[in-house]
């Protein structure tokens, strides 16, 4: 921003209190106190608070989803395929009267994933899509990493499913 409002610097050297290779730029008060008083200013003021808040955000969100813990609900395996077809079907998803081979474990991930979206309101504090993609991401995949430590049996599908959301 400084560059950007006041350009070459008046005066480039070293800091004779300090031994360092990085040059000093010093700038006339006068031009600094006219560029704060211009509106240019403001707007890149503004802006970069905005753009320092947004990260501050994201940085905290991303932490929230690495620490929440993630309780994936236990159920016996019948119970599991029953809700998953129920699931399924309360989607209006209706086929043939037969389940395609790997359909039910699709559906039973499918079941566990939408019964784990609770966990969606981590990402709440994120405005606009300033760290939403990759707070999303990291979800989904903490989400279904639960999901195969719980059900080793659903392992291969919950990693499938990370791969083609990458």
């Amino acid at each position: 921003m400084v560059s950007e409002l006041l350009g070459q610097a008046d005066v480039q050297g070293r800091d004779p209190r300090r031994w360092s290779l990085a040059p000093v730029r010093l700038y006339l008060l006068a031009r600094v106190e006219a560029v704060e008083r211009s509106p240019e200013f403001g707007a890149s003021a503004g802006a970069a608070a905005g753009r320092v808040a947004a990260e501050r955000r994201r940085r905290a969100v991303l932490a929230a989803i690495r620490a929440e813990p993630i309780d994936v609900p236990r159920l016996p395996s019948a119970e599991l395929e029953r809700r998953a077809v129920r699931h399924r079907h309360l989607l209006g998803a209706r086929g043939p009267g037969g389940v395609a081979a790997g359909a039910m474990v699709r559906w039973q991930v499918g079941y566990l994933r939408h019964a784990l979206s609770r966990y969606e309101t981590l990402l709440d504090a994120l405005h606009g899509d300033t760290g939403r993609a990759e707070a999303e991401r990291l979800l989904r995949h903490r989400l279904y990493e639960a999901i195969a430590a719980a059900y080793p049996h659903l392992a291969h599908e919950c990693r499938r499913r990370m791969a083609v959301e990458r």
